[in-house]
This record gives structure tokens, C-alpha cells and sequence, in this order.
């Protein structure tokens, strides 16, 4: 035991450290003092010790009070305060006991969603950036009116003067422009205006969110612009999962081949004279056998261009002399094709085999439709 306790005093005066610290490393050493010293100097002073700042007036208290020892043992390690730790990975430690052992740093920790973007949100507001409603301009366009580029007619200054074409101005492609983007953060990645999702976690985004939290306009919007000014609009959709919107209809604005017209041509034939037509009907109207002996009915006709006939007819009568007596009135019908139809209630005159009688047609008015 003597011989121990001489290893321990010597530990202590070499390494100025307490005896338990000291009995660890020579019981780690099998008692072997050349050995724990080695191993204490290789590991332990650099890695295990943590030594505290001296007093003002440089003296060193040997005291072994809580508050005054040199010595970090693993049970202040585990009491640190976590708040310095935020950004660190979780901790971990090896070997030892209470008062040793090896204190391992994994990676740092990795943001989720929330932290992310809210880490964007404020590193944008630190560099000036104001919460503002949206514009009613649309995602892409400029943030300015576009001044009218075309060309167009000039008014002569007197009436015998003739109008002249001005032509407009044409604009280099290569000039400058401004542009407004929407930069919408997602709950798994971000998008521009109404573009894909980008990963939050994609290395080649990293770039592009770095500078958002910098504050300043990233390389690929600026290059959109041509120089030009960027307005850039930030939406929080941190709680939504990427949704695309519906694409807003947009005319056909190409060339085409005109088929024909939408809808076909009317040819009517020509118009005759008042006279020849009152005697195209006078000779319709004599076609027309009555016996006045027998009953007679008054039959109105009323034709699809809009004119009117009024007829006698017997009762024996069929509606076939009504056709033929329409298309005598009016010989441009003979290669229409119509139908004649009753009023009140509407209904077409299939059968023309049948008398006015038959057909419930006495003193009626009938109706040209054109098929």
C-alpha cells in the first residue's frame, strides 16, 4: 500500500491533479506510474480536463469545494446548459467513471420545415424586407405597365391630307426588363411562381436559400431581369403540401385554314315584280276547281318568305292541292323542301291524302315551314 501511495504523490506533483483523478489513471496502468503518465498526457490532459480560469491575483485554491474545483467531471458535462447547444449534434460519452471519461460531438442537428423557413423569413426581414398584400399582377410579370410599342396612323391636319403609318419603335430583345416572381415556401420545398417543388434538401438549392437568408435576390432571378429590377414576394405555406394550381385559360392565339363559313350560305332567288307576282297567284288561284254547289271553306297560307294567300277550297279538297297550290303561287318552292303545319295546336300535315274535312282543316290557317 505504501508503494502505491508513494505512485499516487508523485502522480499528483507531476500532473497537479487530485489523488482520485490519479489512483484512475494508475489503476488504468496496472500501478504502473511511467505508463499512467503516458497515458495520461497522451489523453487526459488535452481531452478530459478542463481547466477553469485563475483569479485576478493568479493564486490557485486547492480547496475541494463545488464551486472551486478544475476539474469538469462527467456529471457537470451532462448539466451544461442547452441552449448553447442548438446548433451542435448530440453529445455523447465513453469509457471512464463519474468523474472521466471521452465526451464525442455527433453532427449537428438537422432543421425541420418550421426552422427552415422561419430562418428564411428572418434573415429576409433583417435586410429590410416588409410584410406586404399581394399585387394584382400575376407571377412573372413586370412590375411596371408596358408602354404601347406598336405602330399605328397619323390624322391628316386637313381633310384633303392623307393619313400616314407610323411605325413603331422595335425594342432590342437584349434590353432590360423588371420582373416579379412569387417565391412560395412549402411544408417539404419551395417553388417559383407556379414551377415545380424544390427540395428544402437538394445541394443545389442551397445556394439559391442562402441568399434568401442573406437578404439578397439569387443569381438565377437576377438573370431573369437582364439587369433589370427584381421584385421578389415571399408566401408562408409552411403547413401545406405542394398543391399546383390550375392553369388559367388561355385563347388560341395561332394561324389557321378557314374551312367555310359557320354556317351556310342563304340563297334566295330572286324577287319578282309586284305585278308578276299577283299574277302568279291569280293563275294559282284559277288552278283551283270550286263548285260552289258544294260546301266551301277559306283556307289561309301563310308561306315561309313571309307572304300570304287566301283561297277557296270544297271540303272534298286534299291537302295535296294545298301543296300544289303553294308551289303555283310561288315556282321558286317546287325544289324547297317543305312541310305545311296547322297552328294551335302545331302539327305537321303528313298525310296529304286526306280532304280538308278529314284533316279538321275548314276556315284553318295553315303554316310553310322550310325543312
Amino acid at each position: 500500500m505504501a508503494q502505491r501511495d508513494e505512485a499516487v504523490r508523485e502522480f499528483v506533483a507531476v500532473t497537479d491533479v487530485d489523488e482520485e483523478r490519479a489512483r484512475f489513471f494508475l489503476e488504468s496502468a496496472g500501478w504502473d506510474l511511467q505508463l499512467a503518465l503516458a497515458s495520461f498526457f497522451e489523453d487526459g490532459a488535452e481531452d478530459d480536463i478542463v481547466t477553469l480560469p485563475q483569479s485576478e491575483s493568479g493564486s490557485v485554491s486547492r480547496s475541494t469545494g463545488p464551486s472551486e474545483h478544475r476539474v469538469t467531471s462527467f456529471r457537470d458535462l451532462m448539466h451544461e446548459d442547452e441552449d448553447d447547444s442548438d446548433d451542435e449534434g448530440q453529445r455523447f460519452f465513453a469509457g471512464g467513471s463519474e468523474r472521466s471519461g471521452q465526451q464525442i460531438v455527433g453532427p449537428p442537428k438537422k432543421k425541420n420545415t418550421n426552422e427552415v423557413v422561419e430562418d428564411l423569413f428572418k434573415g429576409a426581414k433583417e435586410h429590410g424586407a416588409v410584410p406586404v398584400d399581394r399585387a394584382g399582377r400575376g407571377p412573372g410579370e413586370s412590375s411596371r405597365a408596358k408602354p404601347f410599342g406598336g405602330g399605328g396612323y397619323r390624322l391628316g391636319a386637313a381633310p384633303e391630307e392623307e393619313s400616314a403609318y407610323v411605325a413603331g419603335e422595335r425594342r432590342s430583345s437584349s434590353s432590360t426588363q423588371d420582373v416579379h416572381v412569387v417565391l412560395k415556401l412549402w411544408k417539404t420545398g419551395f417553388s417559383l411562381d407556379d414551377g415545380d417543388l424544390r427540395n428544402y434538401d437538394d445541394p443545389g438549392n442551397a445556394l439559391f436559400l442562402e441568399s434568401i437568408r442573406r437578404g439578397e435576390i439569387p443569381l438565377e432571378l437576377r438573370q431573369r431581369s437582364r439587369g433589370g429590377q427584381v421584385n421578389l414576394d415571399m408566401e408562408d405555406h409552411r403547413d401545406e403540401d405542394f398543391s399546383r394550381p390550375k392553369p388559367a385559360f388561355k385563347a388560341f392565339a395561332g394561324e389557321g385554314q378557314k374551312l367555310g363559313s359557320a354556317t351556310p350560305e342563304l340563297v334566295s332567288a330572286p324577287r319578282m315584280g309586284q305585278q308578276e307576282q299577283a299574277a302568279r297567284e291569280a293563275q294559282a288561284s284559277a288552278s283551283i276547281s270550286v263548285d260552289d254547289s258544294q260546301p266551301v271553306t277559306n283556307i289561309q297560307i301563310r308561306l315561309a318568305d313571309g307572304g300570304r294567300l287566301v283561297q277557296k277550297f270544297n271540303h272534298t279538297h286534299r291537302v295535296s292541292d294545298l301543296r300544289q297550290f303553294v308551289v303555283n303561287a310561288r315556282p321558286a318552292m317546287a325544289a324547297a323542301e317543305f312541310v305545311l303545319m296547322t297552328t294551335f295546336p302545331n302539327k305537321e300535315l303528313t298525310d296529304e291524302s286526306q280532304t280538308l274535312k278529314e284533316a279538321n282543316l275548314l276556315n284553318a290557317v295553315i303554316v310553310q315551314r322550310l325543312k
